[in-house]
């Protein structure tokens, strides 16, 4: 799969990389999680080109979007990139999936512009309630040390393919959905290797912004949800039931015996739920 690639200026002068793979019916967007990119939503689109025209975006810092140096990783940013690339296109109606970041990304789009979307599918939206809850489940600060640690060359893609399958997170998910990340997630090198497109520090910076305060508004999001929790008993697992909670038109799906990595862990049953709730 090939989609088409295109550019859609946003707010501080990024230039978000927009990939459009067609398709037949209303339009979904899909958003990705932390430090990956729009294309690893690859095999779920392929699933759903016969009643959804499918779109992704790489969020500001991610994969080919062009992203100023200095440019604040607050995910009200995210947002805005979000909101930019729906005016760009100017459809009456769209659906929006999102995965962990991505999925809090739609919800903070939506607050700022009440009925941008139709309806919303969100995996795992790290959405962080205020309080002691916040500073139990919160793991910014741990989970940006451990991107400021992560290898980012690689001899080559299959080295990365390889490495990546051998290990978790990536040695649940479907062979097809990590190639799809792998082969776009990386740059060529000038010495003959590759490197990843979301380094490290943005990476980190992107953790360091989690705790948006949106979960006490969630409230005044009206459009109709579907949080989707895997059974892993990590934090955004735990806290998927109580967005859905929260939310005035929220219901809760849980998916047993998959991960926080799910939409990547199996695309087919992912689409089947997207497309049965958007339909």
């Amino acid at each position: 799969m090939d989609p088409f690639l295109i550019t859609v200026p946003s707010t501080e002068g990024v230039q978000v990389a927009v990939h459009d793979y067609g398709g037949d019916g209303p339009p979904i967007i899909f958003c990705h999680a932390t430090g990956f990119h729009g294309r690893y939503w690859d095999c779920v689109c392929s699933s759903l080109l016969e009643n959804f025209h499918c779109i992704s975006l790489d969020f500001r810092g991610h994969g080919n979007t062009v992203t100023p140096d200095g440019t604040s990783m607050k995910w009200s940013g995210m947002a805005e990139d979000l909101l930019s690339v729906i005016d760009h296109f100017r459809f009456k109606e769209i659906f929006g999936v999102g995965h962990s970041m991505g999925g809090a990304s739609l919800l903070l789009a939506e607050k700022q512009r009440r009925e941008a979307f139709k309806s919303l599918w969100l995996f795992e939206p790290i959405v962080i309630p205020t309080g002691p809850l916040a500073d139990k489940l919160s793991r910014g600060n741990d989970l940006a040390t451990l991107a400021r640690k992560r290898k980012e060359r690689f001899p080559s893609r299959e080295d990365a393919f390889q490495r990546y399958a051998s290990r978790p997170p990536f040695s649940t998910v479907d062979p097809d959905a990590l190639r799809s990340y792998v082969n776009y997630g990386f740059d060529d090198h000038r010495d003959g290797d590759v490197i990843l497109k979301c380094s490290g520090e943005v990476e980190a910076q992107v953790f360091e912004n989690s705790s948006t305060g949106l979960f006490d508004s969630l409230s005044e999001v009206k459009v109709e949800s579907k949080i989707a929790g895997s059974t892993d008993q990590q934090g955004p697992a735990l806290l998927a039931s109580d967005i859905a909670e929260a939310l005035p038109n929220g219901k809760y799906e849980q998916f047993g015996g998959m991960t926080h990595f799910a939409p990547m862990e199996d695309p087919k049953r992912i689409a089947a739920s997207i497309s049965s709730f958007f339909n």
